[in-house]
């Protein structure tokens, strides 16, 4: 059976052979395809030059035509094809020269990985120079050519290795191993990179795997410095049955696979280690770590550049992750959820629940589930939640005779107060008259 190929695809293939050239997807799109799996989008390759590419199509980008791609456009869907090519003398990165080639297979041979370096035709058949195929049965990693050469090429390889095998559930060869150990520095490589391999592994279906085998070639702790202290850091806790970096790893493969989650989960005790006391009776004590959890958090993301909406998600979950009512009085309730944010509260019970059963068993919910309840109640009910909910406004007090100014805000705070006990006291009248009680 055949692979199907887009009919877009499929045009701009015919066109390159109309015109005397060859054409083949490339890469992760064949991947993919053979995996069974829809490619997210289809790459080409080529022997035309960037100039006989734009030649041949009526409407092209030159999105990285110094380094032989342009972007066809069909139907206002984009798809990058890019001019056989060889590269050298790189700086770690990327190569500092690049030069065109008329051979498919110098092309593919500068390719990463073997199950990125397959071709298809515009038939369907594959061309496999490097036994990707066989890698793919396999479930296997592997570089095309000399693994430590692919790395000292390109640093983020290294990443890229992980990030596949965490995607796909394969495992990582050998050679690539060894290749890491011989050089596992990536400390050069641009926050933004490590960002997008980092989120794309922590969102994985086993993300301890790969995180796991990343602290023993030394990456992690290069991605995330402060990870490092969590590293077999005993607990000392009767509610604990594991170290710092074991529990979080738990609390990680317990979790949603949504990335504000998963990084929630990544960070959330990440500050133990800094405020860890012990008591008299050997007893380990964890003091407002989720306030030095929550700071370390938010460091990382900044210097990972994450976006200003992705820190704030993930720092304010890891600073309520420890917030609990056992007491659960109706002000109580809704000043969680204010503090927490409606848009926040399903998952803070996610990350919860996870926390919980990353501990030593038996677990117990009851709490958890009762604040649960209760929140759910209160939503639904439509309950007053903050100023803006009161029957009566700062107007109303003006009209009263109440002086504009921090006076207006301090009042109706308390009225606040005595609404968030009890909902049925938000009626204007009520709350008129308890204004007009605070003047006599």
């Amino acid at each position: 059976m055949k692979n199907k190929i887009p009919s877009n695809v499929k045009i701009i293939m015919k066109k390159f052979i109309e015109n005397g050239h060859e054409c083949f997807l490339v890469g992760g799109c064949v991947r993919d395809m053979l995996l069974g799996l829809a490619p997210k989008d289809y790459d080409l390759c080529t022997n035309a030059i960037p100039e006989q590419v734009e030649k041949i199509f009526h409407k092209t980008i030159p999105t990285g035509k110094d380094y032989g791609t342009i972007t066809v456009m069909i139907d206002n869907e984009g798809y990058e094809v890019t001019t056989y090519r060889l590269e050298c003398d790189y700086d770690g990165r990327r190569p500092k020269v690049v030069k065109f080639s008329n051979i498919l297979k110098e092309d593919l041979s500068r390719r990463d990985f073997t199950i990125n370096s397959m071709v298809m035709d515009i038939k369907g058949n594959v061309i496999d120079y490097f036994g990707g195929e066989e890698d793919l049965h396999r479930k296997e990693i592997k570089c095309v050519g000399d693994a430590a050469q692919r790395f000292k090429e390109d640093k983020l390889r290294i990443l890229r290795a992980f990030r596949f095998a965490s995607r796909y559930n394969f495992t990582i060869s050998d050679e690539i191993y060894n290749a890491i150990l011989i050089d596992n520095n990536i400390s050069n490589l641009s926050k933004e990179r490590l960002r997008e391999e980092l989120n794309k592994i922590i969102v994985s279906e086993k993300p301890s795997v790969w995180l796991i085998k990343m602290k023993h070639f030394g990456l992690l702790e290069q991605i995330i410095p402060n990870i490092s202290k969590c590293y077999d850091f005993d607990q000392h806790n009767p509610n604990h049955n594991k170290d710092v970096f074991k529990h979080i790893l738990s609390v990680i493969d317990n979790i949603q696979p949504k990335l504000e989650l998963r990084l929630a989960a990544l960070f959330h005790d990440i500050g133990k280690p800094n405020v860890f006391t012990i008591d008299e009776n050997g007893i380990g004590h964890f003091y407002s770590h989720h306030k030095e959890s929550s700071r370390i958090c938010r460091k990382i993301m900044i210097d990972l550049r994450y976006s200003n909406k992705e820190i704030e998600y993930v720092s304010e979950l890891v600073y309520y992750h420890m917030t609990r009512y056992e007491k659960l009085r109706s002000s109580s309730v809704k000043k969680f959820i204010n503090k927490v944010g409606i848009d926040k509260l399903e998952d803070i019970f996610k990350l919860f629940i996870a926390d919980r059963v990353s501990t030593k068993p038996p677990y117990d919910f009851e709490e958890i589930y009762r604040l649960k309840f209760e929140c759910e109640k209160v939503l639904s009910e439509k309950q007053p939640l903050n100023i803006k909910d009161l029957d009566i406004t700062g107007r109303d007090l003006i009209n009263l005779g109440v002086p504009q100014g921090k006076d207006i805000g301090i009042i109706l705070n308390k009225l606040l107060e005595k609404v968030l006990d009890n909902p049925k006291l938000n009626k204007k009248e009520y709350l008129l008259d308890e204004v007009k009680s605070l003047f006599k």
